[in-house]
């Protein structure tokens, strides 16, 4: 089900020139309206799911309707998005709450490798099954062959 912008809580990210789930949206459904400075998802029917929006609003001003058998009738799942993490809130229809917290990065920022370690791109591999650099994220010298392929 798709996302939707909590009007009481969005400020339209004033301190932006657009709000930053215009930013993040993937599929860029995401808009401002100007004459109420707030954020709206112009094409719900569109929408991916992916809740990058509802992870990175300031204000946790964007709610995502939940699924009956993930978040059933009566309880909620909010995040709240930190510098190192997101913190998940899930309250219950009985009225418990637990929380859980993942990274949002495994690296500190700036120390990204990027793509250093992996070989030039080889026109003559676009053909081949594997990913470039498996071999070495799969810590193995070399991947098995499918039959009557060349690699």
């Amino acid at each position: 089900m798709p996302t939707y912008v909590n009007p009481d809580k969005c400020d339209g990210c004033k301190a932006l020139d657009k709000p930053a789930c215009a930013y993040i949206c993937p599929n860029d459904l995401m808009a401002l309206d100007p004459a109420l400075g707030q954020a709206f998802n112009q094409e719900p029917d569109q929408c991916w799911e992916c809740y990058a929006c509802v992870k990175t609003c300031p204000q946790s001003a964007i709610a995502m309707r939940g699924y009956s058998d993930v978040v059933p009738l009566g309880a909620s799942l909010t995040p709240l998005r930190g510098t190192d993490s997101i913190m998940w809130t899930v309250q219950f229809r009985d009225k418990r709450v637990k929380r859980f917290k993942f990274p949002i990065r495994t690296t500190p920022w700036g120390t990204s490798e990027g793509y250093e370690a992996m070989p030039e791109p080889d026109v003559s591999r676009l053909r081949d099954p594997h990913l470039c650099g498996e071999e070495t994220y799969l810590g193995v010298d070399a991947l098995p062959v499918p039959e009557g392929s060349a690699r």
